[in-house]
């Protein structure tokens, strides 16, 4: 079965670690039929360089952005790109296991699944070095719930069905919470998701990562997140208050604190 590898990049990328995802493209049991990378906006020299040298080697399709727009508007324009009628997601960061686009293949091909996913393991400077796991649940009647509450899949481990996905409006303008929304909107349209329970990719923590994560800035973005998801139907009042109250706390806490519910709770 033929497939698109969708992956957005912008400036800040180290050309490193775009090197080390782009190889591990093709270190695949089952490698890609094309790549698509989109370009958010100007990059560097570096990045530039490591994805010519990657595109004259393998097939690659390169859409350039005029300026950088955001992972939602990034990716919902890659798509229109992709050839295929299947299509993996990737970051420009992580490293994929070598079985990984097999094994969701075989899901894709024998049964009617229209999104996998798996397992991530996270890691900190080498992928040797893996600080925490993202356990996802397995099966629809658990994701449904477990999405109430939490992101149910992993979205740099997602292949998925393009025609279901453009269906329900492809990617939106909503950062931090792209793929979290568009999950949603796929269950609520009646999309099968299965979970891989294994890890099928190694994840990229950066020392910023559980920064990033905390802040009035950040709760701001949840609770209009949480607000969309009561307006969608999806949850209800006492679910919306709930979610918002948990993730403040979290969001307000010391990095380190935050940091270590992370990786010893959440991630267990």
């Amino acid at each position: 079965m033929e497939f698109s590898v969708l992956i957005s990049i912008y400036q800040r990328e180290k050309p490193q670690y775009l090197k080390q995802a782009l190889d591990s493209l093709y270190a695949q049991i089952v490698p890609p039929s094309e790549v698509v990378i989109v370009e958010d906006g100007p990059l560097t020299d570096g990045l530039h360089a490591v994805i010519n040298a990657f595109s004259t080697q393998h097939p690659t399709k390169i859409v350039r952005l005029p300026h950088n727009q955001g992972l939602g508007k990034a990716l919902r324009e890659g798509l229109k790109h992709c050839r295929f009628p299947i299509v993996a997601r990737m970051d420009s960061d992580d490293i994929c296991m070598p079985r990984r686009f097999e094994k969701q293949l075989s899901i894709m091909e024998n049964t009617k699944v229209d999104i996998v996913g798996s397992w991530i393991d996270e890691f900190s400077g080498s992928k040797r070095h893996v600080v925490s796991t993202r356990k996802v649940p397995e099966f629809q009647a658990e994701i449904l719930r477990f999405a109430r509450h939490r992101n149910p899949m992993n979205h740099p481990t997602v292949m998925f069905r393009k025609q279901v996905i453009e269906a329900i409006g492809s990617y939106q303008d909503l950062k931090l919470f792209e793929d979290y929304d568009l999950w949603v909107r796929a269950l609520q349209a009646g999309a099968t998701f299965y979970n891989l329970q294994e890890s099928l990719l190694w994840f990229r923590l950066s020392p910023e990562a559980f920064q990033r994560r905390g802040g009035l800035n950040y709760i701001k973005k949840e609770i209009r997140f949480q607000r969309r998801l009561h307006r969608y139907g999806f949850i209800g009042l006492w679910n919306m208050l709930q979610n918002i109250f948990i993730r403040s706390i979290i969001r307000l806490l010391p990095n380190k604190i935050r940091k270590y519910i992370y990786i010893f709770s959440i991630h267990r």
